[in-house]
């Protein structure tokens, strides 16, 4: 009995379920941060900050990242992204220069208006909540809060982006 449930505790959770696809025409365009798990490169970021996402000729998707730093400076990082093969346009690989590259799942969308997106990291370790307007009304976020925790997503580990 104690061991099968020590071994219940150890379970691992399931994959992360993205959307089935995402039509990357009407992804493009400006997003802004509504909320997001604390990460190492952004950690000068103090708000205002937003995704500017464009389709390239080669089939990339140009990527270009601005905050306002804690300095109170702009701060911009441009790159690139690219889809990977048979994930319906759900799941990209964004590189900002060097050779490595990280993992962009939309694992949530309005997929009517594209109104907003939440993006993920496979292992659960990076979150955003992305919103065409700078603030989302409350019965969506909280809409999203519900997706993000059926996800297995502590949305206590969520860090509001201030935003003007």
């Amino acid at each position: 009995m104690l061991i099968s449930l020590l071994l219940s505790g150890c379970a691992s959770r399931p994959p992360l379920a993205t959307v089935p696809s995402v039509d990357l025409n009407r992804y493009a365009g400006r997003w802004y941060e509504v909320a997001k798990y604390p990460n190492f490169f952004q950690r000068n970021c103090a708000g205002n900050t937003t995704a500017e996402y464009s389709a390239r000729p080669d089939g990339s998707i140009g990527v270009v990242n601005e905050s306002i730093g804690k300095n109170g400076k702009p701060m911009r990082v441009a790159g690139t992204a690219t889809v990977v093969p048979g994930s319906g346009n759900a799941k990209l690989n964004v590189r900002f220069g060097g050779p490595i590259s990280g993992a962009y799942w939309v694992i949530g969308l309005d997929e009517k208006n594209y109104s907003w997106a939440v993006v993920g990291h496979p292992s659960r370790q990076f979150l955003w909540i992305l919103s065409r307007e700078p603030k989302l009304p409350a019965a969506t976020y909280q809409q999203i809060l519900t997706l993000v925790a059926e996800r297995g997503y502590d949305t206590a580990r969520l860090e509001p982006t201030p935003q003007k």
